[in-house]
């Protein structure tokens, strides 16, 4: 059973967003642990503005393996569903 001080904590938790600066409560908007770093976003609109600057920064040669990897995940995961989906008699 959590203390009245870990209470406290867990009710008071907030995040700032570290596009716009607007703080918000633990369980709204997006955050994500990358190792030591806490990248806390209060939208969906600051995040994709975040990776896309991330993206452009990032030398493509470094980035296109990953991207590519990424995106045939995606297309697999598609084709399962659509697979799935299809009528079956």
């Amino acid at each position: 059973m959590p203390t009245s001080w870990e209470r406290l904590v867990l009710v008071s938790a907030r995040y700032r967003c570290v596009v716009c600066g607007r703080v918000f409560p633990k369980g709204q908007g997006i955050v994500l642990s990358y190792g030591d770093l806490t990248l806390s976003f209060h939208s969906s609109r600051c995040a994709s503005r975040f990776f896309k600057s991330l993206v452009e920064r990032v030398p493509r040669e470094e980035l296109k393996g990953y991207v590519k990897k990424i995106m045939e995940e995606y297309e697999e995961a598609l084709s399962q569903r659509e697979k799935a989906r299809a009528k079956k008699i």
